[in-house]
């Protein structure tokens, strides 16, 4: 059992650098450009997403691709991530729509996330229109579907025109109109979180397409904090992306995770690390943010991606990213996620029945009831709430905290004895809890009038059948059950003890 705090906790930074590299259970997803894929490659996927190295690894529970070819590419990634050495092997797929050129594909591991479909929010074509479609992929956490929606994220699956002309930006900058129209107005009424990940093609956060999309007042923002010129410049090596296998070497941040300002606020589903603070320019271990480009070290700068040496992930892992790569491609991009808390409760409490003037209290409960053997404490929001009762009972005040996983917390209830009376009402626990918003809590307790000694025989009434009543018991003919004649207590039947109840029957009640 957990002891009863009086504040709540603060919602400080965890450890992100060890949530980000390690194999744990939060919601872990993770978006990949892989390069042309019809199938194949099987080995250095599954190397690269299941492999660990100093505790660090892949394994993701949502993972969006780019560039498959057909369905038979999903088909074949679907049964190399089930089948790979230390894959759960319960992962699903969707519906694969072929459109023009490559297309996106989505992949989940259905312990972890219900899908709940795809849709198609721009269609690919000829210029001035994006070169392929782009894809909303709906999903949400297991346990947390329906009722307000705020368990759901819309995930835009982008693979933005390339290149740098006029034409190619314009190309960009209409599908960021669309998935940010598409985004303000059907998801955000319904609730939902919203993510943008992919292959965006973009070289500076200035350009029009970026900006639409999480400049200033944006529908989204980069959880990493990193705008600027990306392209070639040395500041940003520890998020640039593309092109692990050479051509060109690691100078771009073409590819990227964007999240809505639901994913961002430190409630309930929301990104593991701080939005406020920029990606560190030193290390890739960057302790504030769980976001990574996996597999870059940040010593790889205008050079193909360091193999021997490289401290993230190790050289096996990193010779797989650079040969899924077939020449030319990217690394993928991951970050984690926590879930909802989930306030449970006492479902009802009873003083039973209590003298008046006599304190008298009763012990609640409350507790985070997420699944913590499924996202692991650290992978699901705290609890925090306070509670409120009605008329005739105290409550504590202040805000309280509970971790998932970890008992509960107790608090005294009292109830009101100064006056007679049976007494209800509620509790109330008002908290962020997923889908709750407060819960009320049922309470009752009788207060009891004071005993009348006089009324001996116990009817409620001081009458001569309660002189006859003690009499009897006086000369042990018999007393009303829970009555002696030893009236003063005294431990004597005595005169004493008749006096006594004499005084008591004068005094009535």
């Amino acid at each position: 059992m957990k002891k009863q705090y009086v504040t709540a906790m603060a919602a400080g930074i965890v450890s992100f650098g060890v949530l980000a590299g390690s194999v744990s259970a939060q919601l872990r997803v993770a978006t990949w450009n892989i390069s042309n894929y019809g199938g194949g490659r099987a080995a250095d996927l599954q190397n690269a997403i299941y492999a660990s190295f100093e505790g660090r690894s892949m394994r993701p529970d949502v993972i969006v691709t780019q560039e498959f070819l057909n369905v038979s590419a999903r088909d074949a990634f679907l049964q190399i991530l089930n089948s790979a050495p230390g894959s759960p092997g319960d992962w699903a797929t969707v519906q694969f729509i072929d459109g023009p050129d490559t297309d996106s594909a989505f992949f989940y591991r259905t312990s972890k996330v219900v899908a709940l479909g795809v849709t198609i929010v721009s269609f690919g074509a000829n210029d001035p229109q994006p070169p392929r479609n782009t894809y909303r992929y709906d999903f949400h956490p297991v346990g947390y579907g329906g009722g307000n929606g705020s368990g759901t994220i819309a995930w835009y699956a982008v693979h933005m025109k390339a290149g740098s002309s006029s034409t190619d930006q314009a190309r960009r900058q209409v599908e960021a109109q669309r998935i940010r129209d598409d985004f303000l107005g059907t998801i955000v009424p319904r609730g939902w979180a919203g993510v943008v990940a992919g292959d965006f093609n973009v070289q500076s956060s200035n350009q029009a397409a970026y900006q639409t999309l999480a400049g200033a007042g944006a529908a989204f923002l980069d959880p990493i904090k990193t705008p600027g010129s990306w392209n070639n410049n040395s500041a940003f090596r520890f998020v640039h992306t593309q092109d692990p296998a050479g051509a060109g070497g690691m100078d771009d941040r073409l590819d990227q995770i964007l999240i809505s300002p639901a994913l961002a606020n430190g409630n309930g589903l929301d990104y593991i690390g701080d939005p406020s603070q920029a990606y560190s320019t030193t290390t890739w271990d960057d302790p504030n943010h769980s976001y990574r480009a996996w597999g870059n070290d940040g010593s790889s700068f205008d050079l193909t991606l360091r193999v021997a040496g490289n401290t993230m992930v190790g050289p096996s892992i990193a010779q797989s990213l650079i040969n899924v790569c077939n020449g030319a491609g990217h690394l993928p991009i991951l970050l984690d996620m926590k879930v909802h808390a989930v306030a449970a409760a006492t479902s009802g409490l009873n003083f039973g029945s209590v003298a008046q003037g006599s304190p008298a209290s009763v012990t609640l409960q409350v507790w985070n009831s997420a699944n913590a053997s499924l996202w692991t404490s650290a992978g699901v929001d705290s609890l925090r709430y306070t509670l409120a009762g009605s008329a005739g009972f105290g409550v504590p005040g202040g805000t309280f905290s509970d971790s998932a996983g970890g008992g509960f917390n107790s608090h005294t209830i009292t109830i009101d004895t100064s006056t007679p009376g049976v007494k209800s009402g509620f509790i109330t626990v008002a908290s962020n809890g997923w889908n709750t918003g407060s819960i009320s809590i049922p309470i009752t307790g009788e207060v009891l009038p004071p005993a009348c000694p006089a009324d001996f025989d116990g009817d409620g009434f001081v009458d001569l059948f309660d002189f006859d009543a003690f009499v009897a018991c006086f000369e042990g003919v018999g007393c009303p059950p829970g009555t002696s004649a030893d009236f003063d207590n005294d431990g004597f039947v005595d005169l004493f003890d008749f006096d006594a109840f004499i005084a008591a029957f004068e005094n009535g009640c």
